[in-house]
């Protein structure tokens, strides 16, 4: 009956796409899948287990480990918690399937010939003296030696071993906590949430060209993009009435599939896979990709524009930032999507941060929600929506831009911008793209998808593409503005764990409800550190934890129960560059934290170790390899900030460091790359949105910002957006 049950409640499947031909050779594949092996390892004792294949573990050390995780564990089975510590990648063919489309699929041709290089290298005998002090192959070794290895690369002085470490450890961290069967069961993870209800989705008409040739449609304004920005533009242009066609690459996944498994999630709701590098590897960037892009899998946070930020943009000459005509779009989107505080109820790792707050005397609060004035205790956003309770994109301005008469293209990439010549100025007069359909039963899964080239003629093209694609698409067109793709900020995130004895159940409640404050404006000009809390689901926890060893890295992974992840999200005064990929014409990144705002995550992250040892985390861990999680003595009874050994272990984390490659930097947040500005020297779009040196040519979007927001930008992109369609709506009226 449970299982019938659980089938019930159970999302739908969204199927896959086919997997692509090996990306390695059988030599490499050897290589990689005993580098896995290690990192994910085998746990036997020594009277048991085999020294080529299993980490084996002095018998009565190995008795004494397993009693523990049994208690770290319930109510988890035994025999479920066994079975784990017994697997390792390789006796799973779903770790093989999911690591050869991330080579084949997700890394670039240059991150991809890296990989190779190294996995070469451990194969012959130069490379193995090099990376393990011998002539013998890295799989020749036994897998404790081949530990031993790994773990000196951590320490070494030499740029390859340790960049090996970091690349290799990720790889493989992130493959197996998205593919594993067992890692869900044995550390606790439901797969579907506890009392899941589907809400009612509105229903979208999607235009279908199916068995057509090349086709052409005609509107009044095109919107390239369907998230925060796009969606309030389309809205805005079709209550105006004019003709609006917005167009999607992606696709809209009914609430009936969410929340999605987190390989599929990947899959179908996110850039890249869900995973874009940057040029240096130093920062993960984290994007949507899907109908309402990535205002259908953030986390609700719905912060206004600070008043700081507003000053900062209004002393550049975009005066209307401090005006009360910015207030009302900031107001005006937040009333269409119920955003407010009124019905939070908190889960245990946000009240962590209101309560360490207050016995540290910092400033904290309670993060507005956009759940139309209602409770959202859900943890599994990041999957995707099921209870349509958050009122992102595609349960606000998108049923209201199809309402006013709007026209929706999913499937669609734009490839460029068509512009004709009016007395020596580029007029934007439509968009070039492809559309690809569906397979045969409205999924992903099949090798039945046709494509179809299709031509749209507009008035005007708003490029709401976001911060990764608008530049590109607009480069990719011709123009030639060197602004383009310059001042590109993130928000670049640190991410710091604490280990609990009481059960915390992490990915339960509200995602992130509550920030502090204390370090956002270190500098006198706005630039700090955030403290929030990051979404807990298994891939996201598993691929951030530092890995010091094979039994250490599976004793963490059973703790996830216990866990909070806390973040210091940093407001980058430093900013990078987006650019095409010379061969796939998509989105590259060259961004590296800069020394300053490494020392802005540094202030956040110290601060968010305090937060956690003074409401009583047992274990404090930060996400840079070599330095040891702070294991609270069972003599302190009443942590303190200035207890001596605490105090101690917060100056080997600021000695060390958020340094390449021992640190890890993500980001969920894009901004700047089409920046907003006076003069044309300085950037990309005019105060009212419009492209510089072109006619009927806007962006809308976050890549507008004139710098780094401070705050989710989901809000102060769509008062932007609104601002900018309103404009344009009155305009077009002529």
């Amino acid at each position: 009956m449970t299982s019938v049950i659980a089938q019930v409640l159970a999302p739908l499947a969204s199927p896959r796409p086919p997997p692509p031909e090996d990306a390695l050779t059988a030599s490499q594949w050897k290589t990689l899948m005993a580098v896995a092996d290690t990192v994910i390892p085998c746990i036997q004792p020594t009277s048991k287990g085999n020294p080529d294949s299993d980490l084996l573990i002095p018998d009565d050390e190995y008795e004494k480990t397993v009693a523990g995780l049994h208690t770290i564990s319930r109510p988890v089975k035994s025999d479920v918690v066994d079975n784990f510590l017994r697997e390792k990648p390789s006796d799973r063919p779903e770790f093989r399937e999911f690591i050869n489309i991330f080579i084949a699929k997700i890394m670039n041709l240059e991150k991809r010939n890296e990989l190779h290089f190294v996995l070469n290298m451990l194969n012959s005998r130069m490379g193995a003296l090099l990376f393990a002090g011998s002539t013998r192959p890295f799989e020749a070794f036994t897998l404790n030696e081949r530990e031993a290895i790994l773990q000196s690369w951590i320490k070494s002085y030499l740029p390859p071993p340790h960049a090996a470490y970091a690349g290799l450890t990720t790889l493989v961290k992130l493959s197996w906590a998205r593919s594993s069967p067992n890692v869900g069961p044995a550390i606790g993870f439901p797969s579907v949430p506890i009392n899941r209800k589907a809400g009612k989705g509105f229903y979208f008409k999607f235009m279908n060209f199916k068995d057509m040739k090349d086709v052409e449609l005609e509107t009044d304004a095109i919107v390239i993009g369907s998230s925060c920005g796009g969606s309030v533009t389309a809205k805005n242009l079709a209550e105006a009435g004019h003709k609006v066609v917005v167009v999607e690459k992606a696709y809209h996944h009914e609430p009936e599939h969410l929340p999605m498994a987190e390989w599929d999630a990947c899959t179908h709701l996110y850039e890249n896979g869900g995973v874009l590098a940057s040029d240096d590897s130093s920062v993960n960037i984290i994007a949507g990709s899907c109908w309402g892009g990535g205002g259908s899998i953030n986390w609700s946070a719905s912060l206004q524009t600070q008043g700081y930020v507003r000053k900062e943009w209004a002393n550049e000459g975009l005066t209307f930032f401090e005006g009360s005509e910015y207030q009302d779009c900031l107001d005006r989107v937040c009333d269409r999507m119920g955003v407010s505080t009124k019905s939070i109820r908190h889960n245990p790792p946000n009240e962590t941060i209101l309560e360490g707050s207050r016995k540290l005397g910092w400033a904290a609060r309670d993060v507005p929600q956009n759940t139309g004035h209602n409770e959202h205790y859900c943890g599994y956003c990041t999957l995707g929506c099921s209870s349509v309770e958050k009122k992102g994109p595609v349960a606000s301005f998108l049923p209201d831009a199809a309402k006013a008469g709007a026209k929706f293209i999913e499937g669609f990439e734009a490839k460029e911008i068509i512009f004709e010549d009016r007395q020596g100025v580029k007029a934007a007069t439509g968009v070039k793209g492809v559309w690809t359909d569906r397979d045969a039963n409205n999924g992903f899964g099949g090798a039945e998808r046709g494509a179809v080239n299709v031509t749209i003629k507009a008035k005007k093209v708003v490029c709401s593409a976001g911060t990764l694609w608008s530049p590109v698409l607009l480069l990719n067109s011709g123009l030639k503005n060197p602004q383009i793709g310059r001042n590109f900020h993130c928000h670049p995130v640190t991410i710091v764990f604490g280990v609990s004895n009481e059960l915390i159940n992490p990915w339960e409640g509200g995602i992130l409800t509550t920030v502090c404050t204390e370090f956002e404006n270190l500098d006198g000009k706005g630039h700090g550190a955030k403290i929030e809390v990051m979404t807990m689901i298994p891939g996201w926890y598993l691929t951030f934890v530092q890995w010091n060893g094979g039994l250490a890295f599976k004793e963490m992974a059973l703790k996830f129960k216990h866990a909070k992840g806390l973040i210091a999200i940093t407001r980058d005064r430093d900013s990078g560059r987006i650019y095409p990929d010379t061969n796939t014409k998509t989105p590259r990144v060259a961004y590296n934290p800069s020394a300053f705002d490494r020392g802005s995550s540094m202030e956040g992250a110290l601060g968010a170790a305090k937060i956690l040892y003074v409401t009583g985390s047992q274990e404090i861990h930060v996400c840079t390899a070599g330095v040891p999680p702070f294991i609270r003595g069972s003599d302190v009874k009443s942590p303190s900030v200035t207890d001596p050994k605490f105090v101690e272990w917060l100056a080997l984390v600021k000695k060390t460091g958020l340094r390449d490659p021992a640190s890890c930097f993500g980001t969920a947040h894009q901004m700047g790359s089409c920046r907003m500005g006076v003069s044309e020297r300085s950037s990309v779009v005019d105060p009212k949105g419009k492209v510089w040196g072109t006619e009927g040519l806007y962006v809308a979007d976050a890549s507008v910002f004139p710098s780094a927001s401070g705050v989710n930008p989901m809000i102060t992109n769509m008062a932007i957006s609104d601002y900018i369609s309103r404009n344009l709506a009155e305009e077009m009226k002529g």
